[in-house]
């Protein structure tokens, strides 16, 4: 075991919500100020851990230690002047190998990208490095964004996936390695892999967070998974201040400081089309979980008791295949480029999702469009009868991955079902989600749905999930 037990055993542990502690940063800044523990201490642990786990986790594409431990010094310098640059300077954190960074290669987890190397920063990137934060490596992404996945396994059980797409993230928050690091999710990238890792994570309002080059398809968000809401939160509201949200759209709002806990008075408990797919032990913590938050006060509306509830439920009914569709449309020429010039990079997954595209019409996308936008309306009206909605992360556990067989037919879902989030993806409303679960000894989240914009009313409810309510162990 590592320095302040934050290294954890390669193998398969029993995770427990009750016991288990996440890697946590913004609790170190007061022995930062009185010179006990410095960013570079602090990296160098996380260094340490990432040493120990790395070679079966695998959650990075790249590391630049040497410049993470220059900007951990520089830190060090900053707050032994009593002049850090914000409340996340000096924090290590993992980027998703999406985002360009200008001192390590973005290879997308495509072969047809292997040496990439723009030597440039994605909006998010340069904002944090204006915060002091140290940009420690590039975590694993699945090739693209997409379903096609890397090597990185899950940190509580390595047969298992760590979600995807933003796998490398998420199990490096997971392990210990960063206490935050940087996904992005068009149907469920950021809160699924989340789920799985026992992580804390914000998919904020869609285009709240300024994604700089990555603005090719329409519901992809970039947002934070961490391990704490805290350390989640002050790296959100470090990027919008700085970097601002995507183009035409206001910035993620609120204090500098995570907002305090809020109990929900009411809560819309919406299934999504996930609930089918849900396992039975899963679907009694969720019920179990349910009772608690009544008999801690909360009013609870069902699709059963509740018609209009009934209404936003059938209108997000199909979000999987409208979501899928919207983006496969959206990415058809890019994609079509890349096999044109890389026909053995592409992985088949993505070729067959590509032929899908091209079988689409412009009528079809108008179609789709037209779909996301009447569920949106119907959002705007069920919302406001409650506080906010309540709902599972994913439909499970982490599913075991023992990677394709050849001969047989590509599993359709490798980095686990997503099903859970496309409802809002679809409805670009904020979700953030909670490690409120232990079922079959790993972990299941639990995410609160905001209204557009309500991202800071959404941190606050998790919040008081988190800490106000006992987690539930099937």
């Amino acid at each position: 075991m590592m320095e302040d037990g934050i290294g954890m055993p390669q193998t398969p542990r029993s995770y427990d919500p009750r016991s288990f502690e996440q890697l946590t940063y913004h609790d170190r800044l007061s022995a930062f100020d009185d010179g006990s523990d410095t960013p570079r201490a602090y990296l160098e642990r996380c260094l340490e851990v990432i040493a120990e786990r790395e070679p079966v986790v695998q959650a990075f594409a790249a590391l630049n230690e040497e410049g993470a431990r220059e900007a951990a010094d520089a830190s060090g310098e900053r707050w032994k002047a009593g002049k850090p640059l914000s409340l996340i300077d000096g924090m290590p954190i993992g980027v998703k190998d999406l985002l360009e960074t200008r001192d390590m290669p973005t290879q997308m987890g495509c072969e047809a990208y292997r040496g990439n190397f723009p030597k440039r920063d994605n909006a998010m990137v340069s904002a944090l490095r204006e915060a002091g934060a140290v940009i420690l490596g590039k975590t694993v992404t699945a090739e693209l964004g997409g379903s096609h996945p890397g090597p990185t396994t899950n940190p509580f059980d390595p047969a298992c996936t760590p979600g995807g797409s933003s796998s490398g993230t998420g199990a490096a928050v997971g392990a210990h390695m960063v206490p935050c690091g940087v996904g992005s999710q068009v149907g469920g990238s950021i809160i699924r892999p989340a789920s799985y890792c026992a992580n804390v994570a914000l998919k904020p309002t869609q285009g709240a967070l300024n994604r700089g080059e990555r603005q090719g398809t329409s519901m992809s968000t970039h947002g934070f998974q961490a391990g704490s809401i805290e350390d989640m939160w002050r790296a959100s509201i470090a990027v919008a201040r700085r970097a601002g949200g995507d183009r035409g759209h206001f910035a993620l709002s609120g204090p500098d400081t995570a907002p305090a806990a809020r109990q929900p008075a009411r809560l819309i408990v919406l299934e999504t089309e996930g609930w089918a797919e849900t396992d039975q032990a899963t679907r009694d913590a969720f019920t179990k979980l349910m009772e608690r938050l009544s008999a801690a006060g909360v009013t609870l509306l069902t699709r059963r008791d509740c018609p209009p509830v009934e209404v936003l439920e059938q209108a997000i009914a199909d979000a999987r295949d409208i979501c899928n569709a919207i983006t496969a449309w959206e990415n058809r020429w890019a994609h079509r480029n890349l096999v044109d010039q890389s026909p053995d990079g592409p992985s088949t997954r993505l070729k067959e999702g590509l032929a899908k595209a091209e079988e689409m019409t412009a009528d079809d996308y108008h179609a789709l469009l037209a779909r996301r936008a009447a569920a949106q309306a119907i959002h705007a009206r069920v919302g406001p009868m409650a506080d906010g909605a309540i709902l599972l992360s994913a439909p499970g556990p982490a599913p075991l991955w023992p990677g394709d067989r050849p001969g047989e037919p590509l599993a359709p879902r490798p980095t686990g079902s997503p099903v859970c989030n496309f409802g809002t993806s679809m409805l670009f409303a904020p979700a953030a989600t909670v490690p409120m679960m232990g079922v079959g000894g790993m972990p299941v989240g639990v995410q609160i749905m905001g209204l557009p914009g309500e991202d800071a009313a959404a941190t606050a409810m998790a919040r008081w999930l988190l800490e106000s309510v006992d987690p539930v162990v099937a």
